[in-house]
């Protein structure tokens, strides 16, 4: 398997190539050999002119035309859109030729994706579709405190239609075996509640004793190590604790808020289920400081070195 990551360099007239050339500057020599970035050469230089980097593309870069390159900074439009797709596109197609051990993304902006003909809710969705997967889990991960959703960008009450067994438990075995793979023996995993205090016994809903405890049970019948539901106005509390290793939550905010509040700048996106690898920083593109050199690349070291740490476990 491949050593090398691939760094997309997400929306062009975002803070991407920016916190994109400041993580490659830093680099050792070793691990800028082990680098490739997908992106465009001229917007890259100009965003290594606006933080004040010296750094050498040559060799790293695959260059992905973008006419009007560089294009105006915290401007959306399509035509950047449609560069963060091809940009992305060109990453997967790496990845699953076996070129790159794990992709890393910048942010892209949803509105100029759509804009540009590209109707996805973001990345995940986005690389199932390239990857012909019918669907992918977003964990969030930090170092004390992981999150595996069960969904993510739909809307409060899609998001609680999507509350079903099967999905839950398919949550489940997503998160186990990717913490069995970075080198936990047997995840300590606690699945969050819908409903206020998993629904008191149903005085606040029956979804949590219907839907979600049979996923639960499912889960530990197959050997995992899991407990729930848990209200989640308090499991976040006990897994940041050191309780539990991984948190199941049942939507998108649920899980967000916690990771947000406890590792803002830290946070990692991973993708699981996914026939390739692919972490990514967990901001968007900032488009009111884009340019201006001020953004900060602290989330993109933290994607890069987890990326790092999944090609490492892959089996040879």
């Amino acid at each position: 398997m491949s050593q090398i990551i691939g760094i997309t360099m997400g929306d062009p007239a975002g803070v991407g190539p920016e916190i994109t050339v400041k993580a490659v500057a830093e680099m050792s020599a070793e691990d800028r050999a082990r680098t490739r970035i997908f992106g465009n050469r001229p917007t890259l230089e100009a965003a290594a002119k606006a933080v004040g980097v010296a750094v050498d593309l040559d060799g790293i870069v695959e260059d992905i035309p973008v006419e009007g390159a560089p294009l105006p900074w915290g401007k959306l439009s399509p035509a950047a859109g449609a560069a963060a797709f091809r940009f992305i596109e060109a990453a997967v197609r790496a990845a699953e030729a076996g070129r790159i051990g794990c992709i890393v993304t910048a942010p892209i902006n949803k509105e100029a994706l759509n804009a540009a003909g590209h109707h996805y809710d973001g990345h995940t969705g986005m690389l199932a579709a390239l990857t012909g997967t019918k669907s992918a889990f977003m964990l969030l991960a930090s170092d004390r405190l992981k999150v595996i959703h069960v969904s993510t960008h739909v809307s409060l009450r899609g998001a609680i239609d999507r509350v079903a067994p099967e999905r839950v438990l398919a949550t489940i075995r997503a998160g186990d075996g990717h913490l069995k793979r970075l080198g936990y023996p047997a995840p300590r995993i606690a699945v969050a509640g819908l409903n206020p205090h998993c629904g008191e016994n149903g005085l606040f809903g029956d979804e949590d004793d219907r839907l979600i405890a049979p996923a639960v049970e499912a889960a530990r019948a197959e050997g995992m190590d899991v407990r729930g539901p848990i209200p989640a106005d308090t499991v976040y509390y006990r897994a940041y604790s050191g309780e539990f290793d991984l948190v199941v939550a049942q939507y998108h905010d649920q899980g967000h808020i916690p990771i947000k509040l406890t590792a803002f700048d830290t946070a990692v996106n991973v993708s699981i289920g996914l026939p390739i690898d692919r972490t990514s920083v967990d901001h968007g593109t900032a488009f009111d400081i884009a340019g201006t050199g001020q953004a900060k690349h602290v989330n993109m070291n933290a994607a890069i070195a987890y990326a790092r740490r999944l090609v490492a476990g892959k089996p040879a």
